[in-house]
């Protein structure tokens, strides 16, 4: 297992950001049962509603975590540099959760705000993530 060593750091942002989406999905559950919504009810779109914003965290992170994991997993795998790997893992992992919190306080405005500029820079070094692992394939 020394190849999973030198990748401590991604590989630990990866469990990570797999538990907190993990953890959102009971919270979710909850806020949408106060709201007397049906399992698998979607909150009205209204981002002064925490249920909707908490929904909407949930939802970012579920569509985020499979490329998230495919592309660290194959840097991993495929020997891509474990400093970059390690701490481009990491930025993204501090940037979604950053933007986890700022999401579901309501922080900033609905679109192009703070939210925005973690997304974002989570998605790029995911984006750097994934051509390292191209580059590592050839």
């Amino acid at each position: 297992m020394d190849l999973f060593t030198d990748y401590s750091h991604a590989v630990a942002s990866v469990v990570i950001f797999t538990l907190v989406v993990l953890l959102l999905s009971p919270l979710t559950a909850m806020a949408k049962q106060s709201k007397g919504l049906a399992p698998g009810a979607t909150p009205d779109q209204d981002y002064a509603d925490r249920a909707y914003r908490l929904n909407r965290a949930y939802l970012n992170g579920t569509e985020t975590l499979p490329a998230f994991v495919a592309v660290t997993i194959a840097a991993i795998l495929l020997g891509a540099s474990p400093f970059w790997v390690n701490l481009l893992a990491s930025v993204a992992l501090v940037a979604r959760l950053a933007m986890l919190v700022v999401h579901i306080r309501g922080t900033g405005k609905p679109n192009s705000g703070i939210r925005s500029v973690f997304y974002v820079l989570s998605w790029a070094c995911m984006f750097v993530i994934g051509v390292m692992a191209l580059v590592a394939a050839f």
